[in-house]
């Protein structure tokens, strides 16, 4: 499939997230170490293709996201006073962008237009990508420095710590803090050894404490009938699963928790070793009809359910 994604001694590499916590400026840029394979498209490119279809420009050529974004930055940049391009031509400018490919080409004109490049000339001891590529092993640019208040893009200029949609919707905090559910309640869990799925393919940190069971108390166990260690099925809006009961006091009564990231058994799934022991997907559970009202996002927790013995 042309679409997978490579792997990433196939792809190039520019650090822009983990950069962010960082205790020390560095900066670094690597192309790949393997060539792709035959027919096979570069994420950058598999990204650019998307981007063409959503915007109506489905079936042009990957190049024209690259351009188009040199152009507008170029143009935004050249009209702004401060900048260190002001007032210069921005297709002289592109036509000194370095770089074999587009979103090379790209990066160069993040680094050359940032605060440590090298400003297209105004700075000439600044960045660009062809310093990068002179140094494989990255470049120390010393220590951190503030930056505050200029990441903040609040109208005020601060951190606004109560922003006044979500103080205006505390009166619903307070009145679900003081109502209790008449029913369950579902919430996720995370075990040490399963932060993320993938590790369940692996046969050391499986087993003992680390399995997909429904944690219920044993008030509410003893009222529905549930036993530990044998099936329970659990209910929700969008449908149902079954998983061991597991009777703890850890929760407490009328909450009932199952681990996220279970559930191997599902199609195009390929985990050999995780599939022994699938568990469950609690998203089955959900139908996508709870969202948060402030943000939007779909609601995962506190989810309400029904329990009852497989038998």
């Amino acid at each position: 499939d042309v679409y997978t994604r490579q792997p990433p001694s196939q792809s190039p590499h520019h650090d822009f997230a983990f950069n962010t916590l960082a205790v020390r400026n560095q900066v670094r840029y690597s192309r790949p170490a393997v060539p792709l394979e035959p027919g096979r498209m570069a994420e950058t490119e598999i990204l650019a293709r998307l981007t063409l279809a959503v915007t109506g420009m489905h079936g042009a050529d990957p190049s024209a996201v690259d351009d188009l974004v040199i152009g507008q930055t170029l143009g935004k940049a050249v009209q702004e006073p401060h900048s260190p391009v002001h007032g210069r031509d921005p297709e002289e400018l592109a036509a000194q962008l370095a770089g074999e490919s587009g979103p090379e080409r790209r990066l160069d004109l993040m680094l050359r237009l940032g605060p440590y490049g090298d400003g297209f000339g105004a700075h000439p001891e600044g960045l660009g990508l062809e310093r990068l590529l002179a140094h494989p092993h990255g470049i120390d640019l010393g220590p951190l420095r503030p930056r505050l208040p200029q990441p903040l893009k609040t109208r005020s200029g601060k951190i606004e710590l109560l922003p006044q949609p979500i103080a205006d919707d505390l009166p619903r905090l307070r009145r679900a803090a003081a109502e209790r559910p008449t029913g369950l309640v579902l919430v996720g869990r995370r075990h040490l050894r399963s932060n993320n799925s993938w590790m369940h393919n692996v046969p050391a940190l499986t087993g003992g404490t680390n399995r997909c069971t429904v944690q219920v108390h044993p008030e509410d166990a003893e009222r529905l009938g549930l036993r530990d260690g044998e099936p329970v099925r659990v209910k929700g809006a969008g449908g149902e699963v079954t998983a061991p009961a597991e009777v703890t006091d850890g929760v407490r009564r009328g909450v009932v928790s199952i681990p996220h990231g279970w559930g191997h058994d599902r199609p195009g799934t390929r985990l050999s070793h995780a599939s022994t022991d699938p568990g469950v997907n609690v998203n089955q559970l959900l139908d996508g009809s709870l969202l948060d009202p402030l943000s939007g996002n779909a609601v995962l927790n506190g989810v309400p359910v029904e329990l009852s013995p497989l038998g």
